[in-house]
């Protein structure tokens, strides 16, 4: 199936039921269809070719959502831009990923007046929600278009998504993922999160939809169910929005619902309707997880994956989360589950050959799951997927029961609250300062965000620098997301014979007594 298919199947199903609803407003699939239509059809009149990038530039809103779906309609590739970013980092994307439309609420108008002669490759302009500069009115650009879908084929390899990884201080990589790919993303959450042929299931998108909540709309979605759209995560918020709305799944990153389990009065609150809390996306607390499945009941629901292998590598369903109806051990919970249905899964060594049961190696992938390859980077892409096994950087074993469990990250990047966190980008800013010999950026264990970052730093001889300092200049050049939470001083890092610096040996300790779910 195209991408755009799996919202026709919804629309097909339920077309007077509600697609999108957000505060007092709600969309019908039948509203949402017919613009998604006039806004392709209108893309195509432009004469816009085929994996044409194309960006929205918006808080979580369900018109932003519905030129996304216009964008895929018209065989365009989309382009995430978190707007809690920068305006710089969003500014590289934009260029680095040759984005030619987008799309905007007002508000950032100000940001991408200051940026928008530094892109000459955008062509095309749109203001969502009013007026903006020179760019054009959505009312404008629809005006006149036929409300029908346009005669185009979809080929199942095509780019419809082009999904930054990590930072963005030094040249973004660019995840190309294709109808085919989110296929089968699509068609394992269906399989972990069944519903009967009578039931309609209701999603709540609380996390960026540019980042995680979009795409998992789509289940929801083909199956005619509503998404319930909220502008941020607020605890009592969210809360007060699975009652009302009678959710039935919703994703969140573990941060988040360490927020939810610390409200007061959360076992007071109704989550009878919820049928699958998903999570993933940064290590869980064991300790945190069965608290969420005392509060929330058994519907934990947890995912892992990468985006250059949709999400979806390992399922553990709120089944799996049990034992004889009691709550697994912790080398259970620990897990990322089972292997999904539809990609094959590898233990390799080294040498790229597969490792003894139950001995640790490179979790690797292949099958229709993972990505096209990097945009634009055919050399990293080549170092990524070998003879179609897709090597993911982290290091793990199977269990005899077949749960897949993460010992470590072959690659240094942090997760934390559910974002990237390349260390070599804060290294780079640290190593800066006058006072900094050396340097290393790890993630140690966090119970709010799941992983933090921590700075280790060697200073020069007879220099010295408050860790306040550091964490400032950090801050004012990446954000308060990439800055280190905490800063460490030793008198030397630990290094190899040929001088590398160990960042193994400095992370052991903090992880010493910390289960990890992943």
């Amino acid at each position: 199936m195209a991408i755009i298919d799996f919202f026709d199947r919804g629309w097909q199903r339920n077309p007077n039921g509600v697609a999108y609803a957000m505060d007092t407003r709600k969309f019908t699939f039948q509203q949402t269809g017919v613009l998604s239509c006039q806004i392709a059809n209108a893309l195509l009149a432009r004469g816009l070719a085929r994996e044409t990038k194309c960006a929205v530039w918006s808080l979580n809103d369900p018109v932003a959502w519905t030129c996304v779906l216009g964008a895929w309609r018209a065989g365009l590739a989309w382009v995430p831009i978190n707007p809690r970013s920068s305006m710089a980092d969003n500014a590289q994307l934009l260029d680095a990923f040759d984005c030619e439309v987008l799309f905007f609420q007002q508000a950032f108008w100000p940001a991408i007046a200051s940026i928008v002669d530094k892109l000459p490759q955008l062509k095309l302009l749109v203001c969502i929600d009013g007026e903006a500069g020179s760019a054009m009115r959505l009312e404008t650009l629809i005006k006149g278009q036929p409300e029908t879908p346009p005669p185009i084929h979809y080929a199942m390899d095509d780019v419809v998504a082009v999904q930054p990884t990590g930072g963005t201080t030094g040249a973004p990589k660019g995840v190309m993922n294709t109808h085919r790919s989110v296929q089968i993303m699509v068609a394992h959450a269906m399989m972990a999160c069944h519903y009967g042929s009578g039931d309609v299931p209701v999603f709540l998108a609380a996390a960026p939809m540019t980042h995680s909540a979009g795409l998992a709309s789509l289940a929801c979605t083909a199956q005619g169910g509503t998404t319930v759209i909220l502008q941020q995560a607020d605890p009592a918020g969210l809360c007060e929005a699975i009652a009302r709305h009678r959710v039935t799944e919703l994703f969140l990153p573990p941060t988040v619902i360490y927020a939810l389990l610390s409200l007061p009065d959360i076992r007071t609150r109704d989550f009878s309707s919820l049928r699958y809390f998903l999570y993933g996306a940064s290590p869980m607390s064991v300790e945190k997880l069965r608290e969420a499945i005392s509060v929330f009941g058994p519907v934990m629901t947890e995912f892992y994956g990468q985006t250059e292998c949709l999400g979806t590598i390992s399922i553990m369903r709120p089944a799996e989360h049990l034992v004889d109806n009691q709550v697994a051990d912790d080398l259970r919970l620990s897990s990322c589950g089972r292997i999904s249905p539809l990609v094959r899964v590898a233990i390799l060594d080294d040498d790229r050959k597969p490792c003894a049961p139950g001995m640790p190696g490179e979790i690797c992938a292949s099958g229709d799951l993972l990505m096209k390859g990097y945009y634009k980077a055919p050399e990293k892409t080549a170092e990524t997927i070998i003879d179609g096994w897709l090597h993911t950087g982290d290091i793990g074993y199977l269990d005899a029961d077949g749960y897949l469990h993460i010992t470590d990250r072959k690659k240094d990047m942090i997760i934390t609250g559910g974002f990237n966190v390349y260390p070599s980008a804060v290294e780079q800013v640290i190593w800066a300062h006058p006072a900094v010999q050396d340097c290393a950026v790890i993630g140690v264990p966090d119970e709010k965000w799941g992983e933090a970052v921590k700075a280790v730093v060697e200073l020069k001889p007879g220099c010295s620098v408050q860790a306040e300092e550091l964490i400032a200049q950090c801050k004012s050049r990446l954000g308060s997301v990439q800055a280190p939470k905490s800063i460490d001083f030793v008198a030397s890092l630990p290094r190899s014979p040929n001088g590398k610096v160990l960042k193994k040996d400095i992370r052991a300790p903090y992880w010493m007594s910390t289960p990890r779910v992943i």
